[in-house]
């Protein structure tokens, strides 16, 4: 939803940015429409058609590019391994595809709207020489005081261009803002969700079950429960070893049954803390915040767990970040106090650096064939996420940064008698590069000034949201991904997107000689 918002509305300002700039860089030709008599209602009509017809057909031709390009996406985000959406269920609904033939034609339609009816009121000497440079007077106190600073004279030029077009300049600082607050929101997003998804892997790496099944058949370990962890333990390789038990109980009081993870070894074994601490006593557990939400428990509340006629209290003494509305953890002394007979389910293995799954996987299994062995792999969901979320990213940049290629070229198109001017005098290919290039990148550093705050603010709103639809509470490690080298990056991605976007059309204004801007004028 996040992205979708922030692509609408790029988007929209894009498109009102172009059709507007075009529009007034056009008052030159509706001057001489009306010197050859058309009325101003003619002149009004003549500029919404040459609007709409090429918006209709970008509009068409965007929705197709959008499928065609929508279904490997969507494949990639909602058919992983982690995903049970079937292939033939993805696509783009009809009502998304004509909201977008109906509305972005009425979005051009809007944008070329008030120039075309500030041209109709103008009369036709006005119009040919509005059509050829901005009113004078426009930024040239700014002008005049940039040029006093002790800077390139190309640069102090540059630095004043963007004022004098302002509401072209206005669109194209909000596309850059929206795009450098979605590297921002992106980048956070990322962080976060590596968080989340790599929070509990670095506490094992190989998960062994005991029993196994050959042929149809089941074979039992001919190890017992000590032995077996200590079998595990002494394979090359192993750093630590820890026994898992899950078994449900009834959780006294209510009619809710509880699964009561019992952990032998005194690992994590891939849990969050989020509030509390671990279970360091006989009697503490630890909770996910599902759990403790449904059932109105906070930490310190005592439980009465019961299990085939024995009786524990445990005291809840840490929330975890698991999802399980019925999970509880507990040490294995208050496990077996509650329940003398249980028996772990699997064993976790921490391995030692650069210590290969695999090899200690073929070595558990050699040493007794009634195991069983899974290998962590990576974290798919969390991949899927940051992955489609950079892409999102990445298309929202380039079409802020085509936003300011289509400023520096509407700019470069009023001011070519300037240019001729200029060069005349001794300006160099080079200079006009320069003065181009940072007439947009003024633009690019005060988006990231504005961007990046909300960016921030952004990412404050939404993660938590997204935390709180999977009714888990984030840590304060995992929202805090804010650092200093961080921001001093993101602070570059507007200079960034303007320089992208202005330097061809700067490099194209370089290439123009006073002949051919005096022959055109």
């Amino acid at each position: 939803m996040a992205f979708g918002v922030l692509g609408i509305l790029v988007a929209v300002l894009i498109v009102a940015n172009v059709v507007g700039g075009a529009v007034v860089s056009g008052f030159r030709h509706i001057g001489i429409l009306k010197a050859l008599g058309f009325t101003p209602g003619q002149v009004l009509g003549v500029y919404l058609t040459m609007i709409s017809v090429p918006a209709v057909l970008g509009c068409g031709l965007g929705t197709v590019a959008g499928n065609l390009l929508a279904e490997p996406f969507l494949e990639f985000v909602f058919s992983g391994p982690a995903s049970g959406v079937p292939h033939d269920g993805l696509g783009i609904p009809l009502r998304v595809n004509l909201v977008a033939l109906l509305g972005m034609p009425l979005v051009c339609v809007l944008a070329a709207l008030g120039p075309s009816v500030r041209a109709r009121r103008l009369p036709a000497a006005r119009a040919i020489s509005a059509g050829s440079a901005p009113r004078a007077g426009r930024a040239l106190g700014l002008q005049r005081r940039l040029a006093g600073a002790r800077l390139p004279r190309s640069v102090s030029l540059g630095a004043g261009l963007p004022f004098a077009r302002p509401a072209r300049s206005a669109l194209t600082l909000a596309a850059v803002v929206l795009g450098v607050t979605t590297v921002t929101f992106a980048t956070g997003l990322a962080a976060t969700l590596n968080s989340i998804g790599n929070g509990g892997d670095r506490t094992y790496d190989v998960t062994v079950y005991a029993g196994a099944y050959r042929h149809g058949k089941e074979i039992r370990p001919v190890h017992g429960d000590r032995e077996l962890q200590a079998l595990l333990g002494s394979l090359p390789g192993a750093r630590h070893v820890t026994a898992r038990s899950d078994d449900e109980v009834l959780l006294v009081g209510s009619t809710n049954v509880v699964m009561f993870e019992g952990r032998r070894g005194g690992r994590s074994l891939g849990g969050v803390l989020v509030k509390g601490r671990w279970m360091s006593r006989t009697g503490e557990v630890v909770a996910g915040s599902p759990f403790l939400r449904r059932n109105g428990v906070r930490l310190g509340d005592r439980l009465r767990l019961r299990k085939d006629g024995r009786e524990e209290r445990v005291t809840v003494v840490g929330e975890t970040m698991d999802t399980d509305d019925r999970l509880v953890i507990g040490g294995w002394p208050t496990v077996t106090a509650l329940m003398p007979d249980v028996r772990p389910i699997a064993y976790h293995v921490k391995l030692g650096e650069g210590v290969e799954q695999e090899t200690y996987a073929r070595a558990v299994r050699a040493a007794d064939r009634g195991l069983s062995v899974q290998v962590s792999g990576p974290n798919t969901v969390t991949g899927t996420i940051v992955g489609s979320a950079t892409a999102l990213t990445l298309m929202l940049a380039l079409v802020a940064a085509l936003g300011v290629f289509n400023t520096a070229v509407l700019n470069t198109h009023d001011r070519r008698r300037d240019l001729g001017m200029l060069k005349s005098i001794g300006m160099t290919p080079r200079q006009v590069t320069v003065m181009t290039v940072t007439s947009m990148a003024v633009l690019g550093v005060l988006g990231s000034l504005l961007g990046v705050p909300l960016g921030i603010a952004a990412h404050r709103v939404v993660v938590p949201r997204m935390a709180a639809g999977l009714d888990i509470t984030l840590p304060d490690s995992m929202t805090a991904v804010w650092h200093p080298p961080l921001l001093a990056v993101l602070a570059l991605a507007g200079v960034a997107i303007a320089v992208v976007g202005a330097l061809v059309p700067a490099r194209r204004a370089a290439r123009l000689t006073v002949a051919e801007v005096l022959r055109n004028e």
